[in-house]
């Protein structure tokens, strides 16, 4: 029967994504006028940059006229055939690790294993693993449909990139959805699973956290 697998971070009150981002605020419990006279009804209220936790980046976060989470056809994010490419030993991560892959059609998800030093020091630092931009035409030539990544994105960081996002940039460009620091991509198999990560509906936005989830056999 087939099985759920959360590859998704929790969201928690003043936590960090990356050193420099604006933490999220949760309170867990807001009193608000009830339907019922005299009554009361329990919410929250989050506040947070599109940015937090594992998140999905569409083109009009490059690009004037890309579409946002508005626009996002839900075929580019949810019930897509899923393929992880293991790449734990490379960084730059090349264009040959997906040679001889059938990717159309498909969510791509790199695991490079960072997310274990999620929340630690240790994940932000700029010899992360990352996408060259070769690597990243190659996946657009092979027609991905999303690529999602275990680490803190898909181009370097480092002070020498100078703020350069070539990678992200082509899959944008191509109307690709790029999702951010997925975990948990070694209780995937390599195929033969399905993959959702599904944002809110907002207008405006171009980066919202998702709960990417997979359902494998």
């Amino acid at each position: 029967m087939p099985k759920l697998v959360d590859v998704s971070h929790q969201i928690t009150d003043g936590m960090t994504t990356l050193p420099g981002l604006p933490e999220p605020a949760v309170e867990e419990s807001t009193s608000v006028p009830a339907a019922a006279p005299g009554g009361e009804a329990s919410t929250g209220r989050v506040t947070m940059v599109g940015a937090t936790g594992t998140y999905v980046e569409m083109p009009a976060h490059r690009y004037r006229d890309g579409a946002d989470l508005a626009d996002l056809d839900l075929a580019r994010v949810a019930d897509l055939p899923g393929t992880v490419v293991t790449a734990t030993s490379s960084a730059p991560i090349g264009p040959e690790a997906f040679s001889g892959l059938d990717v159309r059609g498909h969510a791509v998800l790199v695991r490079t294993g960072w997310d274990r030093h999620w929340r630690t020091e240790a994940y932000g630092r700029p010899e992360h693993p990352y996408l060259t931009e070769a690597a990243a035409k190659a996946l657009v030539d092979g027609g991905a449909t999303l690529v999602g990544i275990d680490s803190v994105g898909v181009d370097d960081t480092s002070s020498a990139a100078e703020g350069a996002r070539p990678a992200l940039a082509v899959l944008l460009a191509a109307g690709i959805p790029v999702v951010s620091h997925l975990c948990l991509l070694d209780q995937l198999p390599e195929s033969g699973f399905t993959f959702f990560a599904v944002p809110a509906k907002v207008r405006g936005m171009a980066a919202f956290p998702v709960r990417a989830f997979a359902l494998a056999d």
